[in-house]
């Protein structure tokens, strides 16, 4: 089984504020794998006990109706965002869990802010609501395409640190991870699903087109870590090449939030003391 619990410094970002500290993201490796015990059996067993704890751990942030909980997945395509859900979220009970694949905003969504179809889709008290894709896309996207300027990506990216600073002040915990992989795993994942027909649904030739800007995504992505990685909504990059040691990581690390907030059942009803059930 893993060891003990590897430092996250370097692969958490939460400094970001009026001058915010640059997020190298050239100094994470998409190959380490800081969580791993170095037995992938092991691992992955880890992973499937993990799985089982956030479920009963779940169950109990439902039942104590305090907090509420936003899981941003973030990534580049293959990069592993519905892997995770399966492989971290899938155990988890449906009543209190709810997950959003975001895609390209509808005509309808364009005509508004770019967080109003975000609002209405985070969680409620007892819920966790994870974000396949999230808000991140509306800069990202149109910011390496050129079709906002960097000084509305910069505005963007404080309207994000103000809404994500609304939603923790009003008992929502966000917790944000970005999926970090090499471009030659993206390489053999893509041909992968071409070469599978029952994965081949899942390709589509504008994922080559957005390969050929992967050096300006990789920029985008550690701006967006740097401006928007707070104390309030860290980052935490997730090096993910082992699909193993990516789920092994967030599973991890959401097990460290759940514990976090001391979750406890709600106090008996007192007219129930003496009841019987016959």
């Amino acid at each position: 089984m893993p060891g003990p619990t590897p430092n996250l410094k370097p692969y958490q970002h939460a400094k970001a504020g009026a001058k915010p500290a640059r997020f190298d993201l050239d100094k994470v490796s998409p190959q380490a794998k800081p969580y791993s015990s170095g037995d992938k059996a092991a691992d992955k067993a880890a992973v499937e006990t993990l799985a089982r704890e956030l479920d009963e751990l779940q169950n109990l942030f439902y039942a104590d109706r305090r907090f509420k909980l936003l899981v941003v997945l973030q990534g580049t395509d293959t990069s592993g965002k519905d892997g995770t859900l399966r492989g971290v979220f899938g155990q988890m009970s449906a009543l209190g869990v709810h997950t959003v694949a975001w895609k390209a905003p509808t005509e309808p969504e364009r005509a508004r802010d770019y967080l109003w179809r975000i609002h209405q889709q985070v969680p409620a008290n007892g819920e966790v609501t994870v974000f396949n894709r999230s808000h991140y896309e509306d800069v990202l996207v149109p910011g390496v395409n050129k079709w906002i300027t960097p000084a509305q990506v910069k505005e963007r990216y404080a309207h994000i640190n103000d809404f994500e600073r609304m939603l923790t002040e009003t008992g929502t915990v966000v917790v944000k991870f970005m999926l970090h992989i090499s471009k030659d795993e993206q390489r053999k994942r893509l041909q992968e699903r071409l070469d599978d027909p029952t994965k081949r649904w899942k390709f589509s030739a504008g994922d080559l087109e957005v390969r050929k800007q992967w050096k300006q995504y990789q920029r985008a992505y550690a701006d967006a870590i740097s401006a928007t990685g707070t104390p309030w909504a860290p980052w935490t990059v997730v090096p993910a090449d082992s699909k193993t040691h990516r789920n092994l990581m967030i599973a991890s690390v959401m097990k460290q939030v759940f514990e976090s907030l001391k979750l406890r059942y709600p106090p008996d009803d007192a007219s129930l003391k003496n009841l019987k059930v016959v």
